[in-house]
């Protein structure tokens, strides 16, 4: 099945790394995968239940939280809240290339992130946990010969599945600080708890609690008695991902049709030849009114932008949005932001970072202005953050245009 892999920017602004595994066919719905503590997204469990998901239309998202797998990062600087912000900037990063995630599946530790990072995702519509303990401090058992240790020195190395990481008194603190309960009684979708009896890494018990604390619809679905904390039967893996997808299929069918519409993103933009001027053009972007034409030493009547300056609006209002969303969950004192952006075409041997070395290529300049209370730390880092947004990413990545005849007018056309 096919799959795109890319990079994201993390909680601790480090590159995550990630992975989209697509259908063959239509995109029912997208989904956002958290792996289990201290893995990564190439666990078996992880890997099987995505593909799954994609046989049935699903595509999903699976990534490695900071510090492990292929991500940057420090696994030592990492804890629970930082994971659930991972989750979110990873359904950010699934919006920005698909759609927003209508399911969460978070395997074990991960099943815990997802349950606290759902309230922060309007978008989903269904929340499913895989062995999944009922509070995050579930894992202190781990370590609990490391406790006195890292209590009296602020962190420790300690050996999980033959591996050593370094867990903080942060960490600690982090775990046990967590209204997991609230979270769960106030989640207000459907959840889905999948746990094996014999599961003897998080016992069945984490389940039936989780079950007890959701008065909404919460649906405990036992595993096969020979099923392990990890899936390791692909069977399985098969179940859960089955289960999951005919659950989907279900709650998009209930879902008012506004819930299941496509986003504006992915709504067609519609441009009509106005013939009020000679090159005039009427667009409709997600049903909000635009136009355009050329200016007038081209011939055009200057009766609205150009199409590259509307690409540079393109790039400009993304680059804003961008950076105010990276300053809000910092929480840090960004007042305005002003982007002011040019185009031009300059010789191939004048642009330090092209790999064409004749004729022509496209140069945009782009200044960026922000105001507010902000060390020269974080206007640099704003700074990097704008070369994030994904129209910024889109315009450097090797793009394909299919073009084809349409029959009779375009939708809407007046």
């Amino acid at each position: 099945m096919p799959s795109e892999r890319f990079e994201f920017t993390g909680s601790h602004d480090d590159a995550l790394h990630a992975r989209v595994e697509l259908p063959d066919g239509p995109i029912v719905a997208t989904c956002v995968f958290a792996h289990c503590f201290t893995c990564s997204m190439q666990t078996t469990a992880a890997r099987r239940v995505t593909r799954a998901l994609t046989r049935h239309g699903i595509a999903t998202l699976r990534f490695d939280f900071t510090g492990l797998g292929g991500s940057e990062g420090d696994f030592a600087n990492a804890d629970f809240s930082s994971n659930v912000e991972d989750v979110l900037l990873a359904a950010e990063a699934l919006a920005a290339r698909y759609r927003a995630p209508a399911v969460l599946v978070g395997h074990s530790f991960g099943g815990a992130a997802v349950l606290a990072a759902a309230h922060g995702l309007p978008s989903v519509k269904l929340v499913c946990t895989i062995g999944a303990p009922a509070d995050p401090a579930h894992v202190r058992h781990l370590f609990d010969d490391k406790l006195d240790q890292i209590a009296d020195t602020g962190s420790a190395p300690v050996e999980i599945a033959g591996r050593t990481f370094t867990v903080t008194k942060k960490f600690l603190d982090d775990i046990s600080g967590q209204p997991q309960q609230d979270r769960v009684a106030a989640l207000g979708r459907p959840l889905l708890l999948f746990h094996a009896p014999g599961d003897e890494t998080v016992p069945f018990a984490h389940a039936e609690q989780l079950q007890r604390w959701a008065p909404h619809d919460a649906s405990l679905i036992t595993l096969p008695p020979a099923a392990d904390h990890l899936l390791t039967d692909e069977r399985d893996a098969e179940l859960v991902a089955d289960m999951i997808c005919a659950r989907v299929r279900r709650v998009l069918e209930d879902a008012a049709p506004d819930d299941t519409a496509a986003p504006d993103h992915e709504a067609p933009v519609v441009v009509h030849d106005n013939h009020r001027t000679p090159y005039g053009q009427d667009i409709s972007a997600g049903g909000h009114p635009l136009s355009a034409d050329e200016p007038r030493h081209v011939g055009g009547q200057d009766s609205g932008p150009s199409p590259y300056q509307l690409l540079l609006a393109a790039l400009g209002a993304c680059t804003s949005m961008t950076l105010r969303m990276y300053a809000d969950r910092k929480r840090w004192p960004l007042e305005h932001v002003d982007v002011s952006l040019t185009h031009k075409k300059i010789h191939a041997t004048d642009c330090a970072t092209c790999d064409e070395t004749q004729g022509k290529v496209d140069r945009i300049d782009r200044v960026v202005h922000i105001t507010g209370d902000l060390d020269d730390e974080q206007r640099q880092r704003l700074l990097e953050i704008a070369d994030k947004c994904p129209v910024h990413q889109t315009l450097h990545r090797k793009n394909e245009v299919k073009t084809v005849l349409g029959d009779g007018p375009a939708p809407g056309h007046p």
